[in-house]
């Protein structure tokens, strides 16, 4: 049976021999991304619903500047996005830090992607159940499109995985997304940098 205790347990081990072993890396990529971002930081935290809809803060790598027009507005994703950001998300380096939320409790390592707030009224009843489970690094999803399919699908997905979540599907959901990251497949929308913002369904 593959318990939520069994689950966080490996997510846990798993979490923290990753870091470990790649605590040089990561150090390395803070002080590029500290100097590429004029020090503005290397890092970008911000705050996501997690599992039952509890609010905690997502930890990843700063991959865009925070560069705002003559109103104070912030400029597109696509205007904002540094080239040592654009390497990070297309590698999936830039998801690493999160591996501090696993650790904590905060996500899991499979799980639907922890998204915005202000989508939590726009959800459907059905679209609301991907809060039924931890948001992980990556997900069912994200292995089937990422951000090259539309939220609905994506939003499908993200069910499908909580009333099929086990063991074997979390073992093959991270080898394809160690295909994924190498072929380098649905880092961006059609129309956008990254995803475009959910805005309800229709």
């Amino acid at each position: 049976m593959y318990s939520h205790f069994f689950k966080r347990l490996i997510d846990f081990i798993i979490a923290f021999s990753v870091l470990a072993v790649l605590c040089l890396t990561l150090f390395l990529v803070t002080l590029w991304l500290y100097f590429a971002n004029k020090g503005a930081g290397a890092f970008f935290t911000q705050k996501r619903p997690g599992k039952n809809g509890k609010i905690f803060r997502v930890i990843k790598f700063k991959t865009m500047t925070d560069e705002r027009d003559a109103e104070g507005n912030l400029l597109p994703d696509a205007d904002r996005l540094t080239k040592v950001g654009r390497f990070l998300r297309s590698t999936s380096i830039d998801e690493l830090p999160q591996l501090i939320n696993v650790l904590k409790g905060d996500m899991a390592l499979i799980g639907p992607r922890p998204l915005l707030p202000q989508y939590l009224p726009l959800y459907s009843k059905r679209q609301m159940r991907r809060h039924e489970v931890r948001p992980g690094i990556t997900g069912w999803a994200q292995v089937n499109g990422r951000n090259a399919i539309s939220w609905t699908k994506k939003f499908e997905l993200d069910v499908w995985y909580v009333d099929h979540c086990s063991f074997l599907l979390d073992v093959k959901i991270i080898f394809l997304t160690i295909k994924k990251v190498f072929v380098r497949e649905g880092i961006n929308s059609d129309t956008a940098a990254t995803m475009e913002l959910f805005t309800g369904n229709n």
